[in-house]
This record gives C-alpha cells, structure tokens and sequence, in this order.
C-alpha cells in the first residue's frame, strides 16, 4: 500500500500541472508592475524572539519589515548541519525544485555531515500559486516565504530573507551556500574540494565567481541601474548571484548591513555593496560557472556551479555522474 507521503506527493504534482495549466491559460506572467519595486506596507519592524540584532541601535535606512508566512524555524534543532543550501525559486518552478530535491540538493546525499536545502519565495500576486507552494511545503518541509511580493525586482528582499533566517534559525551551521533553481552544483566538489569538513571553518569567507564592472545605464538592459540609484561609476567586486558560498557568520553581517544600506534591485551587486562596508573582499574562484556548459563527464567534474540547466537536464546529469564515479578522465 502506498505511504501518505506517496500519495501526497503524487497529489501534488497532480494539482501543480493543473494549477499550471490554468494560469497558462488565463493569467499573466508578470509578477511586478512597471518594472518597479513590488513591495507590500511597511509594518513595523519586530524584535526576533531569540534577540539575534537586538544590538541594532541606528535608525534604519532599509527595515526588512516582513513576515515569515511560511518558514521551517526547526530544521538545525535536532543536527547541526555543516552546510546550508539557500535556492531562490518562484511559484511556477515546482519540477525545478523537484529535481533538485532528487539531484544535487538531496539532504541525505552524504552520511558524515549534515546538508540543508531550503527554497526561497516571495508572495505571489496570484493565491492559486501560494496554495499550491503552501500545500508543497507540508509535503518537504523546505520552503521558506516572506510576505513580499516575488518578483525579478524583488529578488535582492529573497536573499535577504535566506541570510536573515541562517542569521536566526541556523547560526550554529559552518557554511551557506546562496544559487538559483536553474544551477546544477557538483556536491562533491563543494564539500570536499572547496569547504573540506576536516579543516577548521573559515571567518569572513565568499566566494564565488567575482565580477568587477560597471552600471549599465541602458534602460533597455535587464540590468539597467538609474543614475539616482548608483551614481558611482563602478560597482565593487561582487560574485555572479548565481552561485557563492560564505562562512555562517557572514549571513548575520550582511542583514545588519543591508538595514542601513539603500535598497538596490541588482541583487549580487547589492550584496557586493553590504561586503565592501564590512571590509570583506570575495575570493575568485573558477569552479563557480555563470553560464552554461555543453555536457561532458570530465567537464562536470572539474566545476562546482553550471548555468541554465533544466529539470530535465539535471536528471540526466546526475544519474550519469553517480553511475560512472570509477571512470577516469
């Protein structure tokens, strides 16, 4: 007889397809209006219970005034983990979270450290969608949503959502790893070749693939930064959202910093800006892929993040990497 977890999950997906469908059908795509900043009433900011920035005394300039609507504050209770997985995702990507919760982002990959995945959400504009992430969330417990509401230009508050909950549910962890539901991460070389759990944990450490560029002042670009926004001609050295590791610690520093550092929408470069304050430079490291990489075993073997790459994909790259470990390139 099928367990309950079984036929939930078939449930889901069975809902999640037609969900899909519909809004196909009878929806827009569009998450944010204008183009511009999406953001909900302010509220007025809460003392966290376990009092983690209570030492916060300066008027803030950015309050990250939101709420927990679905949070998972229970997850480091029992194990402390070695290593925290954050994953921006949207609503709609529900395959892309299955296959990296059946890939890479498995919690019971390795049996001599503890892994943690968590996905991070805004709101939506449509209830259909937040039912259906609710309803995805009692099944895995590893999703996390704050009542912004989730957009391209939101992605900056997603972040800072995934550090503020590290910051507060999970100190006790070594290291955090931030990337987005399109990334395939080889595992192996994360763990053992980067972060090395035999050795003491770094402080003030990320890393990742580090940019050094400029504004583009084109507002045609996706990337496009107003003038009144940034006016300096250069960012500072800042790694590709799509993929960086830091020390535990850095979490704390960056959320304190961001209450007083004006909101910038460029999410990497924004916390690019958050580490120039705190005096910490981003280590380059080329493991770490911000575009995609046709297939090839011994290729895959050498990174550590690969862009762009479907559910699809993800199967079939993982299934041939774990099959074919005693091959040799």
């Amino acid at each position: 007889m099928p367990s309950k977890v079984s036929c939930l999950y078939v449930l889901t997906v069975v809902c999640w397809a037609s969900a899909l469908w519909y809004l196909s059908l009878s929806r827009p795509t569009s998450s944010y209006v204008s183009g511009q900043l999406s953001l909900p009433i302010r509220k007025t900011v809460k003392t966290l219970k376990n009092g983690t920035f209570s030492n916060i005394r300066t008027r803030t300039l950015n309050p990250h005034a939101f709420d927990f609507v679905i949070n998972e504050p229970k997850k480091c209770e029992t194990n402390t983990p070695f290593l925290v997985i954050l994953i921006s995702t949207t609503h709609k990507e529900f395959d892309a979270r299955q296959a990296i919760r059946e890939t890479w982002g498995d919690e019971s990959t390795y049996s001599d450290i503890r892994i943690i995945t968590l996905f991070l959400l805004g709101r939506n504009t449509d209830p259909v969608l937040n039912q259906m992430v609710e309803q995805e969330s009692q099944i895995f417990h590893d999703i996390v949503v704050e009542d912004f509401i989730d957009s391209y230009h939101n992605l900056t508050l997603k972040t800072l959502m995934g550090m503020r909950w590290v910051a507060t549910f999970c100190s006790q962890a070594q290291y955090v790893m931030k990337t987005d539901s399109d990334i395939f991460v080889n595992m192996d070389n994360l763990v053992y070749k980067l972060l090395k759990p035999a050795t003491k944990p770094k402080r003030r450490y990320f890393t990742g693939y580090v940019i050094n560029g400029g504004p583009i002042r084109d507002m045609r670009s996706k990337w496009y930064m107003p003038r009144d926004l940034y006016p300096e001609a250069k960012y500072p050295p800042f790694c590709s959202g799509t993929g960086y590791v830091f020390s535990v610690d850095v979490a704390e520093l960056i959320y304190k910093t961001s209450l007083h550092t004006r909101l910038l929408h460029l999410e990497d470069v924004y916390v690019g800006l958050c580490l120039r304050k705190l005096g910490i430079h981003p280590y380059q490291n080329s493991g770490f892929n911000h575009w995609k990489m046709a297939y090839s075993l011994c290729r895959y073997r050498r990174v550590i993040t690969v862009h762009q790459i479907s559910p699809e994909e993800m199967h079939r790259i993982w299934n041939d990497m774990s099959s074919k470990k005693h091959l040799r390139c």
